[in-house]
């Protein structure tokens, strides 16, 4: 059985990214002006449109860990910036930022097949469907968590299509940028930090430090948004008996990694992302646990991994091992979709970003409403007539 390996880390971590190509990890946000003079400024990049019943609100939080040196930069404190979704009153708020400009130039500068295509301007302006400031929908009771954590390399907004279509599902969803391990990450001040981790393990193929770091994080910001004395005004929201946790790449290897440091993450999914630290031999207390997965016929021939196969028998509760054919490691992160509206269809995938949003929020939000809200999820059953692209691997 194949086995699909996050291509952050392809060719042994070789530095291989989502657009293609060496990815310099510690070129300055600021350093060139990002997307071709050319690029068609008519273009109105958006996002796909939620598919649940709420509308959805998001707030910013910066969360910053006193009690903890940044792995990085060990003279800062471990910092956080979070975007918080949470199910909201239609037609409150202003609408939210998709990015920062100096985010999006970061992005483009390192992501060199959208940038073709669409300048950082585009990018910035990019249509979300969340409102900031939204008045919170309440009477329906608390809502469950999900943790949101992005690829090595890549900001949070490179998965609010997943985020906002969870949120309008009924779950609060907490997005984490984490302090640098991104392109480039606005932080209060005006502060853009750069990839100063991808620095330090490309050389040496230290991966594992990058989840151990993040599983960290996780139990710093459930400690923060759920504790007595909660940093965010809208804590209330959340119901802290039912937390879930989904990453795409290294971040999805980082959702295992935060169910063995933290009984509180009750449920994970890894969108294509390698294991660079073992589950743990008495394996995660019977937690459920979803591996989502790209096409295997898409990876290089000379790269085996069988990170998931070994952590498979440590899985001892619910799983699900499932792969989409035709989906690239892009697949499961918004850029197919802006690649697309761009005039570039992403050449790492060959399913379409539409395609690939559909499969991917109605597996992951359907694996969520099961294990988070007690749900009927028949998809996950086994193979189905409407999603052929879909293959159960292992159940």
């Amino acid at each position: 059985m194949n086995k699909i390996i996050s291509m952050a880390a392809a060719a042994a971590t070789a530095g291989i990214l989502l657009a293609g190509g060496p990815a310099p990890a510690a070129t300055p946000a600021t350093a060139t002006p990002a997307g071709r003079a050319d690029a068609p400024a008519a273009v109105r990049l958006e996002l796909p449109r939620p598919t649940g019943p709420f509308a959805v609100g998001r707030d910013t939080l910066h969360l910053v860990d006193g009690n903890r040196k940044d792995p990085w930069v060990p003279t800062a404190d471990r910092e956080l910036m979070v975007s918080l979704y949470y199910p909201a009153v239609a037609g409150t708020g202003d609408p939210a930022p998709y990015t920062t400009l100096d985010e999006a130039r970061a992005l483009l500068t390192d992501r060199g097949e959208l940038s073709r295509h669409a300048t950082a301007e585009q990018v910035a302006a990019v249509r979300t469907h969340a409102r900031e400031g939204a008045l919170p929908r309440t009477g329906h009771g608390r809502y469950p968590l999900i943790v949101l954590s992005p690829g090595f390399g890549l900001p949070r907004s490179s998965l609010t299509v997943l985020a906002e279509d969870l949120t309008s599902r009924g779950y609060v969803v907490a997005a984490l940028d984490h302090a640098y391990e991104s392109d480039g990450t606005t932080f209060p001040g005006g502060r853009v930090l750069a990839c100063t981790a991808c620095e330090q393990v490309f050389p040496d193929r230290s991966l594992s430090r990058v989840s151990d770091a993040r599983a960290r994080d996780v139990t710093f910001l459930l400690d923060r948004l759920t504790g007595d004395h909660p940093a965010w005004r809208r804590s209330r929201l959340i119901d802290p008996r039912h937390i879930g946790m989904a990453g795409h790449s290294i971040g999805g290897a980082s959702a295992a990694g935060a169910m063995a440091a933290d009984p509180r993450v009750a449920a994970g999914v890894n969108m294509d992302g390698t294991f660079f630290a073992p589950l743990p031999e008495t394996g995660l207390g019977k937690r459920p646990f979803l591996l989502l997965g790209g096409d295997p016929a898409l990876l290089p021939p000379d790269i085996e991994d069988t990170s998931w196969a070994d952590a498979w028998p440590r899985m001892d509760g619910w799983k699900r091992w499932l792969t989409v054919t035709g989906m690239g490691h892009p697949g499961f992160t918004d850029w197919p979709v802006l690649s697309e509206q761009a005039g570039s269809p992403h050449p790492e995938t060959p399913l379409s970003g539409t395609r690939s949003q559909q499969i991917t929020r109605a597996y992951t939000g359907d694996f969520f409403d099961r294990h988070l809200k007690g749900l009927p999820a028949p998809r996950l059953d086994g193979p189905a007539a409407a999603d052929p692209e879909v293959v159960f691997q292992r159940s």
